[in-house]
């Protein structure tokens, strides 16, 4: 019988801590003392005949495209020698990864934060400074950035991020990145335990729900593009453009990351140890 490894019981530790809501740090303060004041005009926008609707279904569009694409750039053969080497271990599958030691995976995924960070800040500064109209360009682009940083932190923890079930685990780390009140975290969370615990108990999905997974996806794109769009409103602000979209973009990647790091290291040990997930 495995026995839980004292880094291990650490990491579980720390899992449960990230879970409890928390005092907001300093850069989350300034998002929402510059986005909160927009969030109705934000509504009017989206409400709009002209921009609303192409905000909103291009992201609905895009977002399912988005996930394609970001599976299509995740470089598998890359993470598994970078593993292999690490760990010394022969790593040529997902399944292999199981075999691997955790703080070597947390080694070897160290680097993702940081990267997607500064990719996705130099991306919102660059469509901020044109203002309203790069708003159209930069949320899906942020969403495709935040689609391959999971789709990183997923295959370096041996999660097979083709599977559908996966897919929608991935929409709902983005929609936790971008709840905005407690009650909705608290909703996005448990659904993230629900699907986890769905793919641990190799649960699939049956042909006759393909159009519940497709309907799901659609539902959720319109939801995430529409609270980026509401948050992300204030870089229209002349001069400001550039600032809160480089800002918002590191903020929010900054949470993707963190969840997707977390998450992924607790179904580890979940699969591991056959642990419930709550």
């Amino acid at each position: 019988m495995l026995t839980q490894t004292e880094y291990e019981r650490n990491v579980l530790k720390e899992v449960s801590i990230w879970k409890q809501p928390k005092e907001k740090n300093f850069l989350q303060r300034g998002m929402s003392v510059v986005t909160a004041p927009l969030n109705k005009a934000a509504e009017l926008v989206i409400d709009s005949p002209y921009l609303g609707e192409v905000l909103t279904k291009s992201i609905s569009g895009l977002t399912t495209i988005c996930n394609e694409s970001a599976q299509t750039t995740v470089r598998f053969q890359a993470i598994y020698s970078d593993i292999s080497r690490r760990s010394e271990l022969t790593v040529k599958e997902l399944a292999d990864i199981e075999k691997v030691n955790l703080p070597i995976l947390d080694k070897a995924s160290s680097g993702l934060l940081p990267k997607y960070v500064a990719i996705a800040a130099t991306e919102g500064g660059g469509t901020g400074a044109l203002g309203l109209p790069g708003m159209v360009i930069d949320i899906p682009s942020l969403i495709l950035i935040n689609f391959r940083a999971i789709g990183e932190y997923a295959t370096y923890y041996g999660f097979d991020i083709e599977l559908q079930e996966e897919k929608i685990y991935i929409l709902n780390i983005l929609s936790l990145a971008s709840a905005p009140t407690d009650q909705a975290k608290h909703v996005a969370m448990a659904q993230l335990a629900k699907i986890a615990t769905q793919v641990a108990k190799k649960q699939t999905w049956k042909e006759l729900e393909q159009l519940f997974f497709v309907n799901m996806i659609k539902k959720m794109a319109e939801a995430l593009g529409i609270r980026l769009t509401k948050a992300k409103l204030a870089q229209t602000v002349p001069i400001l453009g550039a600032f809160v979209g480089a800002g918002f973009n590191a903020y929010y990647t900054e949470k993707v990351c963190n969840a997707a790091y977390f998450l992924y290291r607790e179904r580890f040990l979940a699969r591991k140890y056959n642990l419930e997930i709550k």
